[in-house]
């Protein structure tokens, strides 16, 4: 039988939710403060902590603190005021499994201690399971991050750039958790009609307007008891990131012609290419939203980050493609692999897999020449010599001059020679690259880019 302490100065509120807990066939102690707590914990093993976070000896940080360091496998959910969301999302950056607030609903405690009191009966995912190639330590790191979040509820937000598989990990973050069962809803909000935004993600009722012919759910509802994923985040309207915050803190939707709200029970994983907190400087994107998807921020490594990794991908990309194609697996031809090792990979793992779809297509056999990529290898420009390494005599604006040449020629050829990217890349408009490249003499005419990547 399961084990839960419960820990609150107040006793009808301790009373209610032993009763509660009880009624499940949990088993409940009681601490009235931190202290208590801390004694009580030391003494038996728990399956579940349900605290406050204002008692009269401490704060719940302080006891979300003591268990992740000292019985990380034990989930605590904290109880908050009614509206102090921003204290909820302190205990989730803490390590809070989840939150609820006062009053206590208790139709949703009861879901909130079902799913905490199941990772200690969630099997252990295999690792031949991972869609996540790779054995580089930024990929070992990522995995290590991964299994942490999965025993959490709190909103993730993955940043990294196009191509090197946000959504994948989003979804490893989903199977690894105790909603692996439930769907798992990937949408990219930059696909959807403005609009059509509100009624593909909160749905509508029949007649609500003119074409509505019948009830349709929406993606919020679609993903009820699981996770939605929002990709490409930061290309939301305005008008819609104001409706999107209010369903993530009220937990609940209403359908576009419906009176009533409905409850929702989603854990949210955003993610996107730009840099969030550049949109919000800018006035792009909601402060207040960013706060609530930015919880537990995490980074997916860019395809060069991990160059050990290249071989492994291009196997596994080759042999699944023989397998789809019917075809036998081809080789990569000893040059191939090193152009490939080679290449910077702006695209990340999409660009190598398009590569290698592409290089199968035009190759004769079974080998794979390096022809066949049709890829350049740049060497990277050598990074800017430090400051004492400036020549005696030399004028220091001539100095910064080559700095400032080099770093710009070293963007340029990471994204071969794409100046909007490349802007992007320096932190800089592409206005500001086309002046400094014309000091330079390096650039060739005042067309845009559209046409300036290899394919």
């Amino acid at each position: 039988m399961s084990l839960a302490l419960i820990v609150d100065d107040e006793p009808d509120i301790r009373e209610l939710l032993a009763i509660t807990l009880t009624r499940m066939g949990v088993t409940t102690a009681c601490a009235e403060d931190l202290a208590c707590a801390r004694q009580t914990l030391a003494g038996r093993r728990f399956d579940l902590v349900l605290t406050d976070m204002h008692l009269p000896d401490g704060s719940g940080l302080e006891l979300i603190a003591d268990i992740q360091r000292d019985w990380p496998q034990t989930p605590v959910a904290v109880i908050t005021a009614y509206g102090s969301m921003e204290t909820a999302i302190t205990a989730l950056k803490a390590g809070a499994y989840d939150f609820i607030c006062k009053p206590i609903d208790l139709a949703r405690l009861r879901e909130l201690v079902s799913a905490a009191l199941s990772l200690a009966q969630c099997p252990p995912v295999e690792d031949a399971d991972d869609p996540l190639l790779g054995s580089s330590e930024a990929m070992q790191s990522l995995r290590r991050t991964l299994h942490k979040l999965a025993r959490s509820q709190a909103p993730v937000f993955i940043h990294g750039e196009s191509g090197s598989g946000k959504e994948l990990v989003a979804h490893r973050i989903h199977d690894l958790g105790t909603r692996a069962d439930q769907p798992f809803i990937p949408v990219n909000c930059g696909a959807i009609p403005i609009e059509l935004m509100e009624t593909e993600f909160f749905g509508h009722k029949k007649g609500s307007f003119t074409g509505a012919q019948e009830d349709k759910i929406g993606l919020f509802q679609a993903a009820a008891g699981g996770t939605l994923f929002l990709d490409e985040v930061a290309d939301l309207p305005l008008s819609m990131q104001v409706k999107l915050l209010r369903a993530i803190q009220e937990k609940s939707v209403r359908p576009v012609g419906a009176t009533r709200e409905i409850a929702i029970d989603v854990r949210i994983i955003s993610a996107t290419h730009k840099d969030l907190t550049a949109e919000v400087e800018a006035g792009r994107f909601r402060q207040d939203l960013f706060y609530r998807l930015h919880v537990i921020p995490l980074r997916v490594p860019a395809l060069r980050e991990r160059r050990e990794d290249i071989a492994l991908l291009s196997d596994a990309f080759l042999t699944r493609m023989a397998e789809d194609w019917g075809i036998a697996t081809p080789r990569l031809h000893a040059q191939a692999r090193q152009r490939l090792q080679n290449y910077l990979f702006p695209g990340n793992v999409r660009e190598l897999q398009n590569i290698l779809e592409r290089a199968v297509t035009l190759s004769d056999g079974q080998l794979i020449l390096a022809e066949h990529l049709q890829i350049e290898s740049p060497s990277p420009a050598p990074p800017p010599s430090p400051a004492q390494d400036l020549p005696a005599g030399a004028a220091l604006e001539e100095y910064l001059q080559d700095i400032e040449r080099r770093a710009i020629l070293q963007a340029l050829e990471e994204t071969r020679w794409n100046r909007t990217l490349a802007a992007k890349k320096l932190g800089m408009s592409f206005r500001s690259l086309r002046y400094r490249l014309k000091k330079m003499g390096l650039d060739q005419d005042d067309g845009d880019d559209a046409g300036s990547g290899q394919a």
